[in-house]
């Protein structure tokens, strides 16, 4: 498999309620020299986390022990901005399983569901009452259900139903990408294919 299988989550969040994050701001370009998606994660938000002089930011999100999880809620339209497929191995290489915003750029919500990060868009209302839920307790749990394609604020129980493409769904609960998709039809194309005339 390319990555674990997704299909419920339940887990606290980080949250950046920061609108119009570009790629560029979740990994700078200078970090993009390497092929393979290990450790990206590292330099996630690095010029957000961390000072000139490699010392965390006491202000930013990700160096607060208090958040924590497999879930970052974002401000709207996260992942604008250029179409590096980078932005998405970072938040996947740092943990987080699930982007939660109430406008996705959608070069970027392809390449999370590419890699096994579930982009999940929900409205501006639904948003902010997650974002008051987790200020008013860090310890506040979302849960995400694939297959029912719904995001539920548990200490409410407020839910909300997101849309996601069929065949990324059905990868994504397979924990499948592209290429493991093919494969496990192998046995299936063998037989059309033997069934062709040549």
């Amino acid at each position: 498999m390319a990555y674990d299988k997704f299909t419920t989550l339940t887990s606290t969040a980080v949250p950046l309620p920061i609108e119009n994050v570009d790629t560029d701001q979740i990994i700078p370009a200078r970090f993009l020299k390497a092929t393979t998606r290990e450790g990206f994660g590292d330099n996630l938000f690095r010029d957000w986390r961390y000072n000139g002089d490699n010392t965390p930011k006491k202000d930013f999100v990700l160096n607060n022990p208090i958040y924590k999880g497999k879930i970052l809620v974002g401000g709207k339209n996260f992942g604008s901005g250029s179409s590096r497929e980078h932005a998405a191995w970072a938040v996947y290489d740092y943990g987080f399983r699930c982007v939660v915003s109430s406008f996705f750029a959608d070069i970027f919500k392809n390449n999370c569901l590419n890699i096994g990060v579930l982009p999940v868009q929900i409205s501006p209302e639904f948003s902010n009452e997650i974002f008051e839920a987790i200020y008013a307790d860090a310890n506040t749990e979302l849960e995400v259900n694939l297959e029912k394609q719904t995001i539920t604020l548990l200490s409410s129980g407020t839910s909300e139903s997101f849309d996601i493409n069929g065949y990324k769904k059905g990868n994504m609960l397979n924990g499948f990408d592209d290429i493991d998709y093919l494969q496990s039809m192998k046995s299936e194309i063998e037989t059309f294919t033997e069934s062709r005339p040549f």
